[in-house]
């Protein structure tokens, strides 16, 4: 086996061995406590310039195919596992998850204490690291993680995303989406989606909702949406900063003066509140994985959603023209926004990954609600 070491910018250093791609890699170390879904969570555009730590031991005993990316390709920048199971079985695998690793030049690293490891990232806070394959030399490791840019005042969005607008293929939507009722009645003639790192099972979502789903590129201006006349505009996740992203908050804010409904989740979410006068917050280790419970603070409804953000809007500089919806039971973070004049919401969590499985579908019909009432 081929050796490789892990170094965290506070010091922490484990050694391991190498499971994917030969070199280094430096981002923000994170941890995820989902228990299933590691091809989902590795080809998200949430998680660029992030090493992401699997909390569940045994990580790849169901291989890797295509059909499960959520992106063109891996766009987290290391993992970092507890065990790498000897045998792979399922019946949808078409590469072993190691080659799938390798395929995709991600650095990975197996036989760390990730106990350990996430124990030192909730009570210190996320923190850039390095994983080095090839030695154990943990002084350079450590050189290489400390000398990593933070994830604030990072403009990722315009990184991940598309070059140049494009339609989703509504006839390739796949599989079902999560929410049981459906949007209700017939389906809206189009919908425009801000790519700022947008999953593939966010646009699945949306072709239910409309015959046609337009995508465009996150710094495309308010005027080029618009000319498209669509029934609603949605934004969409992604990593990094919010704040820095000025491009897609003057957008919206020029969006919302029109009366377009609007439906951001995550950065989008995060981008809403900021084109509305909020303010955004860097997190201590974010929220990472798919046992997430969140409270409706309209009904008193409890739902389980899946999260992956660094970043939250602070509840307590919402402007008169916001109101809370949704708020975190794990550290009481602002989960979802409503504005009180326009027709337009956001969710930080992510209702396409329906861990519930359907407990959050109905943020896609409430904004099938707001265009139909529009």
């Amino acid at each position: 086996m081929t050796p490789a070491v892990l170094a965290l910018a506070g010091g922490a250093v484990f050694r391991g061995w190498s499971i994917g791609a030969d070199g280094e890699t430096q981002g923000e170390v994170v941890f995820n406590t989902a228990m299933t879904g590691y091809q989902e969570i590795l080809t998200d555009p949430s998680y660029c310039r992030q090493i992401v730590t699997l909390t569940v031991p045994h990580v790849g005993n169901t291989g890797a195919n295509r059909e499960d990316y959520e992106s063109d390709r891996v766009y987290a920048a290391g993992l970092i596992i507890r065990d790498l199971p000897v045998v792979e079985s399922n019946w949808r695998k078409d590469t072993p998850f190691t080659d799938f690793l390798r395929d995709e030049g991600t650095v990975a690293i197996a036989g760390i204490d990730t106990r350990r490891l996430t124990r030192i990232l909730r009570e210190e806070g996320a923190q850039q690291g390095c994983i080095l394959t090839g030695t154990d030399r943990s002084d350079e490791a450590l050189a290489l993680a400390r000398a990593a840019p933070g994830m604030v005042g990072m403009d990722l969005a315009r990184v991940v995303s598309v070059d140049s607008a494009y339609e989703w293929p509504v006839d390739a939507a796949g599989l079902e989406i999560a929410w049981t009722g459906g949007a209700g009645g017939s389906r809206f003639e189009r919908i425009v989606a801000y790519d700022y790192g947008v999953k593939r099972n966010i646009l699945r979502s949306l072709s239910r909702l409309a015959r046609r789903v337009s995508v465009l590129p996150a710094e495309a201006p308010a005027s080029e949406a618009l000319s498209l006349k669509p029934d609603g505009i949605f934004l969409s996740n992604g990593p990094g900063d919010p704040e820095p992203c000025t491009y897609a908050i003057e957008a919206v804010k020029e969006i919302l003066d029109t009366g377009t409904p609007v439906l951001g989740i995550c950065l989008g979410h995060q981008i809403l509140g900021l084109a509305c006068g909020a303010r955004t917050m860097k997190m201590k280790f974010g929220h990472h994985g798919a046992n997430h419970p969140i409270v409706d603070l309209e009904s008193g409804e409890v739902a389980i959603s899946s999260q992956n953000h660094g970043f939250a809007v602070e509840e307590e500089s919402l402007p008169d023209c916001l109101r809370a919806t949704h708020r975190s039971l794990f550290d009481g973070t602002l989960q979802g926004l409503a504005h009180r004049s326009r027709p337009a919401i956001g969710f930080q969590g992510h209702p396409e990954a329906s861990p519930g499985p359907h407990d959050l579908g109905y943020a896609f019909e409430r904004f099938a609600g707001l265009i139909r009432t529009s």
